[in-house]
């Protein structure tokens, strides 16, 4: 018994150990609310928080990452998508209790619903297609998201059946919207590889990770990059090695927007690179980014191949939720068939869909769609006023994109800002480093 109890309290050291701890701050920057978290080093422990953060649809305006041998001190400045900062005491201690509890296995699940996962070569058209096909299948979508980027695509739709409400389980109807499917997607398309298909029960990645990863396996990356990308990229990113300390330095350059680091830390976990080090700014509409990198077994990046394929993988994760073309924004009493009605509309009138996310609660869809010309370039206002007279105008409205609200009046508490993260260690590594009083983790 009286082992029992001392392995008990060890138990119990070891959660406490490897349990992060959050410290939120209102009072040290005027600007932005800092939100500081302690913890165990570990694989993922920062794309954890960074996904809570950017869940809640939160803007990082400046993020310094340092790890010191087995530990991980991340420091976020944040605030809302107004440029404020959080005084939400609900909002702050569900940032608190997700960050703390988080790294025990709590992934998203969508639960009642059946998952399906696409991935094949996008043209005009096809999400009209697509949700035509599970019209005729009688399959309601109750959420969704749709990314395209280097002419693939990639989706991640949750289903149920349109008469029983209940998830799809029957193998054979299963099979028969699986090959549907795959059809759509192929097209003309000679090689009937290309498109890909999954349905699950048990999908318990977050939605917008996946979607990363679906992309990825796609080697979207790979794609040949259209003129107007060549012309003016949108991210701009170079890796070099840090012999002395045995680090990949990445350095990646863009225009600022909503989940952009999520984005980036994202694509370094599943390519299995640790970040130890780290400094994000932004200002204006511009983001900067640096990273020190190594793979999981603790060695940098060895090749020039190697090099170029994490340079191509976040040009594309940056590029990929970039958003092209007008924002439009549907809410309509949930129906079946909707979402191929409104598709189909959108073909007819030569508009396609480069980004979509479909959501449902209480009987009424809320949807978007990133809509161009079939050319990929901004669709005519007038056109655009046309379909949502077919639409209805009170139903689907031109939306802005949310704009990052950059302060440019904080010169004066940048000093303040700075001495508090230096005594919090996670500004000065860098230098420390050069003059040795800081070891290289191992």
């Amino acid at each position: 018994m009286a082992m029992k109890g001392y392995l008990d309290e060890y138990e119990k050291l070891v959660i406490r150990m490897n349990t992060p701890r959050v410290v939120i701050d209102n009072g040290v920057c005027s600007s932005a609310t800092i939100v500081k978290v302690d913890s165990a080093r570990g694989h993922g422990i920062l794309l954890e928080a960074v996904q809570i953060l950017t869940d809640l649809n939160l803007s990082i305006k400046k993020a310094y990452i340092s790890s010191d041998g087995r530990w991980n001190m991340d420091v976020f400045h944040v605030t809302d998508l107004n440029g404020n900062k959080l005084n939400d005491q609900s909002v702050l201690r569900y940032i608190e209790q997700s960050i703390e509890t988080v790294y025990y296995g709590e992934d998203i699940e969508v639960n009642g619903l059946t998952a399906l996962e696409l991935t094949g070569t996008d043209r005009i058209g096809l999400l009209s297609e697509m949700f035509a096909v599970l019209s005729d299948l009688n399959c309601d979508v109750v959420d969704a998201k749709l990314w395209t980027h280097n002419g693939r695509v990639a989706s991640l739709i949750y289903l149920k059946d349109c008469s029983s409400g209940s998830p799809i389980l029957d193998s054979h109807r299963i099979s028969k919207i699986e090959g549907r499917l795959k059809n759509v997607l192929n097209g003309d398309n000679d090689v009937k590889s290309s498109a890909k298909t999954c349905v699950s029960m048990d999908v318990m990645t977050h939605i917008e990770r996946r979607l990363h990863q679906l992309m990825f396996e796609d080697r979207d990356y790979e794609r040949k990059r259209s003129k107007k990308q060549e012309r003016s990229p949108m991210v701009v990113v170079t890796v070099q090695n840090w012999a002395e300390r045995g680090y990949s330095v990445v350095n990646v350059h863009c225009r600022d927007r909503t989940k952009l680091l999520f984005d980036v830390v994202c694509t370094l976990t599943d390519m299995e690179y640790a970040v130890f080090h780290a400094t994000i700014n932004t200002s204006t509409d511009q983001a900067h980014m640096e990273f020190y990198i190594r793979h999981k077994d603790g060695s940098p990046i060895s090749s020039e191949a190697e090099r170029q394929r994490v340079i191509q993988c976040l040009e594309a994760a940056v590029e990929r939720r970039a958003s092209e073309g007008v924002r439009l924004e549907l809410r309509h009493p949930d129906k079946q068939g909707l979402l191929a009605e409104v598709t189909r509309t959108f073909r007819e009138n030569g508009l396609n869909v480069t980004r979509t996310e479909i959501s449902t609660s209480c009987d009424m869809a809320t949807n978007i769609f990133y809509v161009t010309n079939a050319n990929g370039d901004e669709a005519d206002s007038k056109l655009i006023e046309s379909v949502r007279e077919k639409i209805g105008l009170e139903c689907l409205r031109v939306k802005e994109m949310p704009s990052l609200n950059h302060n440019k009046g904080d010169g004066g508490e940048q000093q303040q800002t700075k001495q508090v993260l230096v005594s919090l260690g996670s500004l000065v590594w860098r230098n420390l480093f050069n003059f040795g009083l800081i070891k290289s983790c191992s």
